[in-house]
């Protein structure tokens, strides 16, 4: 039936089958269409792996090099200056990761997600570690992407500049109920925006330089007082800032199984392709905002105004930013694809709770995606949609994952030492200093901007993640798992029927019960002596061949007193099953013209009683 949940229970009593490695960025789970594998299988080419795995760093130009100008005009218009001088130090790091990320696809072609990495070469601390930055990363990457993409939109639509966080919402609670219905982009319905957006950014490029003096013809004029003075420490702001430009760039390793064979050679040149690209879009957009003195401006980006600078405000202009929301909204809807199958492997590692590994029929993990649209919701809330508030935050699980990920592939090569594992080993280790050293630069420069809240953050997952792990290590002592249990033996069994009134329910509940075991009990409850005596008449006109054992409640409480009732009874040798009938209105909303008994009843056994079957007999009513 649709929408019910098929469980792969994920280790506890029953062990679950092996799931891919943790990924980000649109892992193969994406790659489908309405929950079936392509046709073709793993058949990703280079230009489909680009527009499937590709747009969360291709669209952070649309944020990245903004938040660098927002950072460096609080030292007035003259320190854009360093505008390309920090580019080019960024796509320096952009080259580096991105050949170190080639090394991590030779390592681990079925997906190389940080948390895999980590928890196979590192230890247990470090992948609680890249698990809870993975975590943080995919909830910013939602938002970011969202709350840029609703500024991109009030950019071309100045009338919703001044509603950015009912728009992100908007566009969040689209991308939950497409998600939940499982209805996933293939890489060929994802390439014509990809296109449009790559085509439109390197026109802009190359067009821009043209334009001797192209001024915003949108938006407001803001007033630029130098605040801050240019110093080494508001440069490393602006440097910090950049860097949510080259996140993503790690999602083409994660997702090497769908590339089509030879499969490490195809996402290697992806990565490569990858990386050229950004690294141009970066430069040339630097350039442009350099050349042009291009400053904040209110209900506009940087971006728009240098579209609408380089094409004017026509045709071109509209193209140009519906793509950039378009592929902006797609990169949001990464984390959906990312986060629900990180969970589920959590919880196959015991380390959330083992409902995220549920799939509906689809197959989508609802609970993952639920869990990311509210994580996600609260965050854009908290921080009014500002794109430039959650940059802050957004960069540092970015970089602990690369960090992770190069250290973990310097134990790899050590570890298995293939030809040339040296320059292997030296290149992933100049990576990890590299992301490292960036790192520590994003929290000394942005801890009380934001960049607190993931340092709270963090170690919280990693605490939730190490107290459920120790949980279900108790669970499975006491269940006794992997050691050989008694045999089954069958016992005598009593069924108790609770019961008010002799009616048609009545009897098709003592008839299943009479089926289920050896003695059936009938049990009412009465306010006196009086209602007693007419219960028991009541049943012996009946001539029910099933005893009713009425007992006395001054408060007719049935729930209180059948609890008692079992409790009393010596479990010895003997099963207990309570047989609650429960009168189901076929209406939902008559739901409440009935009383809720037989569900508390069945609440308050399970809470306080030990080997007692609770089974209930539903009865539905047309009326």
């Amino acid at each position: 039936m649709a929408g019910t949940e098929t469980a792969d229970l994920a280790g506890g009593d029953i062990a679950a089958p092996e799931r891919p490695a943790a990924t980000r960025g649109h892992p193969p789970v994406n790659l489908r269409r309405a929950g079936k594998h392509s046709d073709k299988g793993h058949d990703l080419s280079v230009t489909g792996g680009l527009a499937a795995l590709s747009l969360d760093a291709l669209s952070s130009v649309a944020y990245g090099p903004e938040a660098m100008v927002l950072i460096l005009v609080a030292a007035g218009a003259s320190a854009l200056r360093y505008t390309v001088p920090l580019t080019l130090v960024i796509t320096g790091m952009l080259v580096l990761l991105v050949f170190s990320y080639t090394q991590v696809i030779d390592a681990h072609p079925e997906g190389g997600g940080s948390y895999a990495v980590a928890k196979v070469n590192l230890g247990r601390f470090w992948a609680l570690l890249a698990a809870a930055s993975l975590v943080v990363d995919y909830v910013l990457t939602v938002a970011v992407s969202l709350s840029a993409g609703a500024a991109s939109l009030g950019s071309v639509f100045h009338g919703l500049s001044h509603h950015l966080l009912a728009v992100s919402l908007i566009g969040l609670l689209l991308l939950t109920a497409v998600n939940m219905f499982g209805i996933s982009e293939s890489a060929r319905l994802l390439m014509l925006p990809t296109i449009v957006f790559i085509v439109s950014i390197f026109a802009l490029i190359i067009v821009g330089p043209f334009h001797s003096h192209p001024v915003a013809t949108i938006g407001t004029p803001l007033p630029l007082h130098a605040t801050e003075a240019l110093g080494i420490v508001l440069i490393l702001k602006a440097f910090a800032a950049g860097c949510s430009a080259v996140t993503g760039v790690e999602a083409i390793a994660n997702g090497v199984p769908a590339f089509r064979q030879p499969r490490i050679r195809t996402a290697q040149r992806t990565e490569v392709s990858l990386g050229v690209m950004l690294g141009v879009m970066l430069i040339g957009l630097s350039i442009l905002i350099r050349a042009h003195h291009v400053v904040p401006r209110g209900g506009v980006t940087i971006l728009a105004q240098l579209t609408a600078g380089a094409f004017g405000t026509g045709w071109m202009f509209y193209v140009s930013n519906l793509s950039v929301i378009l592929v902006l909204g797609l990169a949001a809807n990464t984390s959906f694809g990312g986060l629900p199958v990180l969970m589920s492997i959590l919880a196959k590692d015991h380390r959330l709770p083992h409902m995220f590994y549920l799939r509906a029929e689809r197959p989508v993990y609802r609970y993952g995606i639920g869990a990311l649209a509210i994580a996600g919701a609260a965050l854009l809330v908290a921080v009014n949609a500002r794109t430039a508030k959650l940059i802050p935050m957004f960069t540092i699980g970015v970089f602990v994952g690369f960090t992770l990920s190069q250290v973990g592939l310097v134990r790899h090569w050590a570890k298995i030492r293939p030809p040339r594992w040296r320059a292997r080993a030296a290149l992933n280790g100049v990576g990890a200093v590299m992301t490292a050293v960036a790192v520590v630069v994003f929290l000394s420069t942005k801890f009380l901007e934001g960049a607190w809240v993931v340092v709270l953050t963090v170690p919280l997952l990693m605490l939730l993640f190490s107290h459920t792990e120790r949980y279900y290590a108790r669970v499975a002592t006491k269940l006794r798992l992997g050691k050989t249990p008694g045999i089954p033996r069958r016992a005598a069994s009593v069924v108790i029927v609770p019961t008010s009134t002799v009616n048609l329910l009545t009897e098709k509940a003592l008839s299943a019960a009479m089926s289920l075991g050896d003695t059936v009990v009938a049990v009412g409850v009465a306010g006196d002596e009086e209602e007693r005596d007419q219960m028991k008449r009541a049943w012996g006109e009946w001539k029910c061949s099933v005893p009713l054992e009425v007992l006395l409640d001054s408060h007719r409480s049935l729930v209180r007193t059948v609890v008692k009732y079992v409790e009393s009874i010596p479990k010895d040798d003997t099963t207990i099953t309570v047989l609650i009938p429960e009168l189901i209105p076929t209406k939902r909303r008559r739901e409440i013209l009935h009383n809720q008994r037989g569900r508390l009843l069945e609440a308050v056994l399970k809470a306080r009683t030990d080997d007692v079957v609770i089974a209930t007999l539903p009865f539905h009513i047309d009326a």
